[in-house]
């Protein structure tokens, strides 16, 4: 497309929206003693949602990382080991503490503190019972629908459960956290949505050491949280703390 036509494009976005019409013409008569910027029409960027009374965010994203954050200063490993979990989290975390983020497509990163590593969640690069130090968040659920370009496998997430149980060590700690409801459902091909129930089956020989939920619509994060909590959502987040 050439640029004449790329700005047409934008300008007929921009000029949709009377408010922000409005807002450009006000802008650009105050710019006018300010000359420290240029402002023409071929650079229009309109952004028609930000305008809102509260600022919004993700609420499973923000909750989970801050509540395994804060799990990580009370324990404060000497090293954690993180299976694809949000880069947010290991980014900001290994500020104060040394993580190794493993992926099944790693993530070209540099950071201190911070080393980005590959490996296949269902075949783990570590021995038995030697991890003292582990999280996995928001990312089981995922595992064999293919989204990621992982083999198409209904078990997967099971597998890799045994994997995380496998190489936890005896007294360590492992933050897991997946979508949790009422109802066990798969949002194919997004993730699966698991009953507190079911996780709990799941990781059978491990002993929970707190479940705290982020309810799906509004409300702070409940800590100690049980089973009756999880009755009434559809899409809340579960967070569990096991430990061997």
């Amino acid at each position: 497309m050439s640029s004449f036509k790329q700005v047409i494009k934008k300008a007929i976005r921009y000029f949709w929206s009377p408010l922000i019409l409005g807002d450009y013409f006000k802008f650009k008569k105050s710019l006018k003693s300010d000359h420290r910027f240029r402002l023409h029409y071929r650079d229009v960027y309109p952004c028609f949602k930000d305008k809102t009374i509260k600022t919004g965010f993700d609420r499973h994203y923000v909750y989970h990382t801050s509540w395994a954050a804060r799990k990580l200063a009370e324990t404060k490993p000497e090293l954690h080991l993180d299976i694809s979990s949000s880069l947010y989290f290991s980014g900001i975390v290994s500020a104060f503490v040394p993580i190794k983020f493993y992926d099944y497509r790693p993530a070209d990163i540099q950071l201190d503190g911070l080393e980005s590593l590959g490996s296949d969640l269902l075949s783990l690069p570590f021995a038995d019972n030697s991890v003292s130090s582990l999280s996995c968040m928001h990312v089981i659920e995922h595992i064999g629908l293919g989204r990621y370009g992982d083999p198409i496998d209904p078990q997967a997430d099971a597998k890799a459960i045994v994997e995380l149980k496998r190489v936890l060590a005896v007294g360590g700690n492992l933050l897991f956290v997946v979508p949790i409801g009422r109802e066990a459902v798969i949002q194919y091909n997004a993730h699966r949505i698991y009953t507190y129930q079911l996780v709990l089956e799941l990781f059978a020989g491990l002993k929970l050491k707190e479940f705290s939920l982020i309810p799906e619509v509004s409300g702070a994060l409940i800590k100690n949280a049980t089973a009756s909590d999880v009755a009434r959502e559809n899409y809340a987040c579960g967070c569990f703390w096991f430990t061997k």
